[in-house]
């Protein structure tokens, strides 16, 4: 948005002021509209798109007090400026409290208003974008805790919500961080087996010589310091769903007993001797290449088949980098929440330190540095000091491939998006991943305005 686009309404029943501040705020290329009263202010909201209220503290009739209370009533993310008489402390503070986004005392400081203006409306914009965000993550970008509106997120949601109901094996790949886990759980409780247990076993945090027995469990004298009989995992998960995590982790041997149990849905506890049977589902997870490992003979070829019935493939942060946004925005509202803080978002400076980083950590690296900044921040967004120091450093490159700085890439973007679309603004916004506020504030920058 533009401050050609932006709607002031300035309530005050001194006309002289009236002309006085509508001229400076006319100067500064707002749009203005007026009121002589609370009352007549009213009809003006109801009917106009006002952005921004600045209303005197004194008026006839109802006072701007019952006027700011009415509007925050209606109207919770109008930002409102009060105007005080000089000294007025009481009243001021009393509008803080009612909502207003600040006050001014008598006479008015032109500059300093025009200051006010401005961060009010900043804040406005990014409160605004935040609620969108909160709406679209809620509606369509989301699974459980798995937030995402790219193409292969929502391939990933989509398999997830086919194969819930099924008891087929199914083996779920990607990077460290980019959240297996997540979708494991997703498939169990979106699923007819969501009241049932699920169990997880780490094959990469238990010793080989431990493995055995917490996958089987065992009998009672089995080794020394078995002195009773103990379930394993595969047990306790029966009825259920068995999550088998790092599952690449396996020794051979395992690899061997792993495959007879999952032909036979049958097992034999460690030291003994009964055949034991249940009905477990499998849901396996690795970072590694399986069927590399199959070739360097590391991986039994009829185990990776006997999992991979269905494969879910979850790509790497930066191959999705049109999600961070909405896990910036996921993030926050979880970590504001975990530590009582009000975060609205992350700094230009940030958002392009985001968009150029690898995130070799992926989404729990991104998880973790929007945590940090939570805790950090010591203002409404999180700036570049309140990043770890290896994104801090990060230097922003001189040129792409093509010669072309990032601001020329930006302003081809939207040309490009602009076309595409017709000149229709709005289309071309959710082509680009932003709202039409911000797309139009980027066209006043590179003069397509």
């Amino acid at each position: 948005m533009t401050i050609t686009d932006i709607t002031i309404l300035l309530v005050d029943d001194e006309k002289n002021i009236r002309k006085v501040l509508s001229s400076v705020l006319k100067g500064a290329d707002y749009c203005v509209l007026t009121a002589e009263s609370a009352e007549a202010a009213w009809p003006v909201l109801k009917t106009s798109e006002v952005d921004l209220l600045i209303t005197d503290l004194k008026l006839p009739g109802k006072s701007g007090l019952e006027l700011l209370e009415g509007v925050k009533t209606c109207w919770p993310r109008l930002p409102v400026i009060m105007i005080t008489a000089f000294g007025s402390i009481e009243g001021a503070v009393q509008a803080m409290q009612l909502g207003a986004y600040n006050y001014l005392s008598k006479p008015i400081n032109n500059d300093e208003l025009l200051l006010l203006i401005k961060n009010a409306l900043e804040r406005s914009n990014l409160q605004e974008e935040n609620t969108a965000l909160k709406r679209e993550l809620k509606d369509r970008y989301s699974l459980g805790s798995m937030v995402g509106k790219s193409k292969s997120m929502q391939d990933v949601f989509n398999l997830v919500e086919k194969v819930a109901d099924y008891n087929s094996n199914i083996l779920i790949t990607g990077e460290t961080g980019t959240g297996k886990e997540l979708v494991a759980r997703a498939i169990h409780y979106s699923g007819s087996s969501g009241e049932r247990p699920f169990v997880t076993i780490d094959c990469a945090s238990i010793p080989e010589n431990l493995l055995e027995s917490e996958l089987f469990g065992y009998t009672k004298g089995a080794f020394t310091g078995a002195n009773e009989s103990k379930k394993g995992q595969i047990e306790m998960a029966n009825g259920g769903t068995l999550f088998l995590d790092e599952v690449g982790e396996l020794p051979l041997v395992l690899q061997k007993k792993l495959l007879r149990f999952l032909q036979e849905k049958e097992f034999v506890r460690v030291g003994g001797t009964k055949k034991r049977k249940v009905d477990v589902r499998i849901l396996a997870a690795t970072n590694k290449e399986l069927e590399i490992e199959v070739q360097d003979g590391n991986w039994r070829e009829d185990l990776f088949y006997r999992l991979n019935v269905i494969t879910i493939h979850l790509p790497s942060l930066r191959t999705r980098k049109d999600d961070i946004a909405l896990l910036i925005n996921f993030f926050l509202d979880k970590y504001n929440s975990q530590n009582q803080r009000s975060i609205q978002g992350v700094s230009n400076d940030v958002q392009k330190v985001f968009e150029l980083y690898d995130w070799p950590g992926n989404v729990r690296e991104l998880e973790n540095v929007i945590e940090r900044g939570v805790v950090l921040c010591t203002g409404d967004v999180i700036t570049l000091n309140c990043l770890p120091p290896k994104l801090v450093e990060l230097e922003p490159p001189k040129n792409t491939e093509n010669g072309l700085n990032l601001l020329e890439v930006e302003k081809r973007l939207i040309l490009q998006a602009l076309e595409s679309e017709g000149g229709n603004q709005s289309a071309a916004a959710r082509t680009l991943g932003i709202s039409r506020k911000q797309l139009r504030t980027k066209m006043k920058h590179h003069g397509l305005l």
